[in-house]
């Protein structure tokens, strides 16, 4: 289903959407989450927490999903990502406190990023049709496979018993809340004063995840200031 071709959901922007009924629906669900819910909660998370604290919670976040990195990587085909993501890993484990500080990018060590959506797409498996998934959002058939498979992909998931295993999910949600909070002003343009949030947030997405594939005509394919952003 993942790689199916089909043509008839085509909009004439050339997006995947047979779905869209079903979709706007979700979209106007996770839009009133939002308001009702999420912004409220990630105003208030950036608004008082200390800027060193939510950094230090994203950092790490995003280093207990090293493992997972590497993973992929090797699963890509890409050693050279999966030593990248080993090293980070180990030494913000060590020398970052278990990944509160960044020192990995202090020694001049890169950031990887990658997860089973991309390995899918490296294995040749089409995008599939949009979907917008309730509470995660934008994301397209490959995507949504590759964040299930994801979430059996990272080793550190396996040896740790609760509540530590669930330090990971608990980060990931307030390194979220983060980033909503920093970027409320963005987002809030596209959900909220936006002729229509759907279509634009849809567009968006494709955009960026496109282009973080390597997809050769991502921009040429996908203009999302071409919509009318003016309010209702």
């Amino acid at each position: 289903a993942c790689a199916g071709g089909n043509t008839s959901g085509l909009t004439p922007d050339g997006v995947n959407a047979p779905y869209e009924k079903q979709n706007r629906k979700v979209h106007a669900f996770n839009r009133g989450l939002d308001r009702a819910v999420v912004r409220p909660a990630a105003i208030g998370y950036t608004t008082i927490l200390p800027d060193e604290i939510e950094t230090s919670i994203g950092h790490f976040a995003s280093n207990l999903g090293e493992p997972s990195v590497a993973v992929n990587s090797v699963l890509q085909g890409d050693l050279r990502g999966a030593g990248i993501s080993t090293v980070r890993f180990m030494t913000n484990s060590v020398l970052g406190l278990f990944g509160l500080f960044d020192a990995a990018s202090d020694f001049g060590i890169p950031e990887h990023d990658t997860d089973f959506g991309e390995t899918l797409y490296v294995w040749g498996v089409g995008e599939g049709a949009y979907l917008e998934l309730p509470v995660l959002g934008p994301s397209t058939q490959r995507n949504t496979a590759g964040k299930v498979v994801d979430l059996f992909t990272n080793p550190l998931s396996y040896p740790l018993d609760s509540p530590e295993s669930y330090y990971g999910t608990v980060a990931g949600v307030a390194s979220g809340l983060g980033t909503r909070g920093r970027f409320s002003d963005t987002v809030d343009s596209i959900l909220y004063d936006s002729a229509d949030s759907y279509a634009q947030a849809r567009l968006i997405y494709l955009q960026n995840r496109r282009f973080e594939l390597g997809y050769g005509e991502a921009e040429a394919e996908i203009d999302p200031f071409a919509l009318d952003t003016e309010g209702f």
